[in-house]
């Protein structure tokens, strides 16, 4: 939007009182490797969206980023690529800013850890613990490499994880990347030097503990208030609570490494801070880097409401930790008051992994030439807010095409390019006057709709309900749609064109409305559309000076009559299936992989090049002699992509008036009128447990009469080893009706009608199961849609039939 990244071509902010001061931070990304998609949504994406919101409204906000840059991790890549932590910080911290700013990420401040006013604030903090007693000083025993000659810090060690029932191989000194559970390094199962991978033993080391039994009161208070005042989400509460089950332990607060900042006691001036004891008081070094008074946002709990955006695994170190040594100081801090959490965004058939190259990276995103305003979007209506989700491409195409494609864009660009029209056909350009809209029947009614809208949008955005607030924002534009269907607005042209006027100025004012509501999420297509609109940036907003959103009712008057618009142009482009195959090839496999892959192929087209080959003539004469009638197609392969399983919707049920234990159904699978299915489900599933539930439906089975009623599709269901319960596998609540379930991994049309002799449905039966996650699965493949993944409700490794 023409804004410097980071926002340094204004003066820094500072609080003011009797206005709403919102400080935001989102968790510091480890500065040693290319962030991933799922780290993108899990905190900067996600904490830009609130902030553009909160400033929309008008509040005043900074949000605060940067590189955490000290630590074991850094030590280990700078070791890896031959080169200084601070080189390697310096490298990579170029590229997180690089990618940030091509995501249209607008912080305030983007700093680094590993500034001179880190050490400053960090150390200050440390004083003040030590002066009030709530540090301790303890031997503890640590991993010491005789090869390395070194203490080994907790990323310096991995082996197999302790956890009962977990036992993964690589599990590192600090956490278990596959089960979460923390662990100190001397906890792990044949441990190894990462470095040098020989076994290290264990040595006497003395270190330094915040006591954090001693501050659990104080604490506890703070989280029993906050977590109510603040609506903290529900995964927050739980991990907070589960450490707080466990009992506190005094945490160690500092490290045997160089890269870091210095302890200031001479008897441990060769040992450095924690990571996780310095790097959340980056969020405060940082702001002073952006503005001198920085203790009125930080030392300010009166006026000042902090934000806090993070992954789940993030959760603890803010809720326990950074408060806890926070209040040790005795000194009036701005405390967390609102925390945000995403769970993880799954990537195709696997995870996203930094360590393993694994999905698509923020490098990669802006290589594929799909426009910045796709991958946002796409990625905050897939934000896992509550649960895991999943980046497959075909859903990516389908969110492009349906979504932006067919409905925003097909809105906005019908509204435009009829006002664009030369007078007699439009309006030349020029926004009609339409003084009678508010006694317009249809208009009034569509304003209310819009109306109430907006107030549901801005409770989601005020409670951080980030995907809310975008599906009732582009609820707006599907009701606008509806709203140009029922006036028939190119017939009232030359019918009633007053009538056209009001319908016309009252849907250019909610173009208007749509750029400013979704600006947080797609800033790129807002200043597009106010170009089309031809106004200015300063131009976006939904409420009144004071905050009043009750103009949206009235649509009509957002923009004057008289105004002449900017030139239209399609704002969205259809993605194509063979752009889908291309890109799932592309980031197939990890980054090393791809890497290979590229060179491989580079090398067999220059040797190719070198060869003498096959003339196309000679070639061309190498035919079948067998006549073509005779040559048979070849019967695709048998997989679940012959399945044609969709997400449907039963809107009628009732017994079958011929056999007690079978339901007749009426099923809305998107298709012009519902699907009559019989299904056995009387035993098992209540009546009024089938009403007006999504399900999931067989929809190419050939139609068989079923006690004198055809039944057009199957209802999928999961039963135990014994049969005695059965559940249906239930879509996502987000998940479209009439759409696909998909595999990814396995593409493919489906077959019209699944032929009986062929047994497809019963080949592919056997390998349909739910897993111990609850997931339906085909193989080791979830059932997959746009709003997540299938489950059942408590049937683990069963049957789906």
């Amino acid at each position: 939007m023409g804004e410097e990244f980071g926002g340094r071509n204004r003066k820094p902010k500072i609080p003011v009182v009797g206005r709403r001061n919102v400080l935001i931070t989102s968790a510091l990304p480890y500065v040693n490797n290319v962030p991933h998609l799922g780290n993108i949504i899990g905190c900067v994406l996600s904490a830009d969206v609130f902030a553009r919101y909160c400033r929309l409204r008008g509040y005043n906000t900074i949000y605060i980023c940067g590189t955490d840059e000290y630590g074991t991790a850094t030590e280990t890549k700078a070791m890896e690529e031959g080169c200084s932590p601070k080189e390697i910080c310096d490298k990579y911290h170029a590229i997180h800013k690089e990618i940030y700013e091509w995501f249209d990420i607008k912080f305030d401040e983007f700093g680094r850890t590993s500034s001179p006013k880190q050490t400053d604030i960090c150390q200050a903090i440390f004083h003040k613990l030590l002066e009030n007693n709530w540090l301790s000083e303890n031997t503890m025993q640590q991993l010491y490499c005789d090869t390395c000659d070194r203490f080994l810090a907790d990323r310096l060690v991995e082996g197999t994880c302790p956890t009962p029932g977990c036992d993964y191989g690589d599990a590192r000194g600090d956490q278990c990347e596959k089960c979460g559970k923390l662990l100190n390094p001397t906890e792990l199962i044949d441990p190894r030097c990462k470095v040098c991978r020989t076994s290290p033993h264990i040595r006497d080391t003395k270190h330094l503990f915040l006591e954090l039994p001693l501050l659990k009161d104080k604490l506890e208070e703070y989280i029993n208030n906050m977590s109510v005042a603040g609506s903290w989400s529900q995964n927050a509460i739980q991990a907070t609570y589960a450490w707080l089950k466990e009992g506190l332990r005094p945490r160690c607060i500092t490290r045997d490494l160089k890269w870091g900042v210095p302890v200031p006691l001479e008897k441990f001036k060769d040992k450095v801070f924690y990571v996780w004891f310095d790097a959340p008081i980056g969020y405060i070094s940082i702001t002073a880097c952006y503005a001198s008074e920085w203790e009125k946002w930080w030392k300010n709990p009166e006026n000042v409401e902090l934000f806090q955006f993070m992954g789940k695994d993030n959760v603890p170190f803010h809720t326990v930790m950074f408060p806890s040594t926070l209040l040790g100081t005795g000194e009036s801090w701005t405390l967390m008051k609102t925390i945000s959490v995403t769970e993880y965004l799954n990537y195709e058939a696997g995870k996203f992994s930094k360590s393993k190259g694994m999905g698509v990276f923020g490098n990669d995103a802006k290589s594929t030439n799909i426009p910045v305003e796709v991958w946002r979007y796409y990625l905050l209506t897939n934000r896992p807010e509550v649960s895991d989700t999943l980046f497959t491409w075909k859903d990516l195409q389908a969110k492009q095409n349906s979504e932006l494609l067919k409905n925003l864009g097909n809105f906005i660009h019908r509204v435009l390019s009829f006002i664009a029209k030369p007078s007699g056909e439009g309006y030349g350009s020029i926004v009609p006057d339409a003084p009678d809209a508010g006694s317009h029947i249809l208009t009034k009614r569509f304003g209310d709709t819009v109306g109430n809208l907006v107030e549901q949008y801005v409770e989601a955005m005020e409670k951080v309900k980030l995907k809310q607030g975008l599906k009732i924002a582009m609820a707006i534009s599907g009701e606008g749609n509806v709203y140009l269907q029922e006036s028939q607005f190119w017939k009232l042209h030359k019918e009633d064109n007053a009538s056209c006027s009001i319908i016309v100025k009252t849907s250019v004012g909610v173009v208007h409305l749509l750029a400013s509501l979704l600006e947080p999420f797609m800033p790129s297509f807002s200043f597009k559309v106010l170009q089309q609109l031809n106004l200015p940036c300063e131009a976006l907003s939904f409420c009144d000076e004071k905050g009043d959103i009750g103009r949206a009712r009235q649509p009509w008057d957002i923009l004057p009559a008289g105004h002449k618009i900017g030139q239209p142009e399609p704002l969205f482009v259809e993605m194509k299936d063979e752009e889908v195959d291309k890109y799932r090839q592309k980031f197939a496999g990890s980054q090393a992989d791809r890497i290979a892959k590229a060179e491989s192929e580079a090398q067999k087209a220059a040797k190719l090049l070198q060869e003498t080959t096959i003339s196309e003539e000679s070639a061309n004469n190498k035919k079948s002699t067998k006549p073509a009638s005779k040559v048979k197609a070849k019967e695709p392969d048998v997989s679940i992509s012959r399945l044609d399983i969709r997400v449907g919707l039963v809107t009628k049920v009732q017994k079958h008036p011929h056999a007690d234990s079978l339901y007749v159904e009426e099923i809305d699978v998107g298709e012009a009128s519902p699907r009559t299915v019989v299904s056995g489900l009387v035993k098992y599933i209540p009546l009024k447990d089938m009403q007006n539930r999504k399900v999931c439906v067989l929809c190419n089975l050939k139609p068989a009469t079923m006690r004198g009623i055809k039944s057009h599709a199957m209802i999928l269901a999961a039963s135990s080893d014994d049969h005695s319960t059965v559940e249906l596998v239930d879509p996502p609540e987000a998940a479209y009706l009439g759409e696909r379930v998909t595999f990814p991994g396995f593409t493919g049309d489906p077959d019209d009608v699944l032929n009986p002799k062929k047994k497809i449905w019963e080949t592919v039966q056997v390998d349909l199961r739910t897993g111990e996650d609850l997931v339906a699965y085909y193989k080791d493949v979830p059932f997959t849609t746009s709003g997540g993944v299938c489950k059942v409700s408590s049937i683990r490794c069963g049957t789906i039939r």
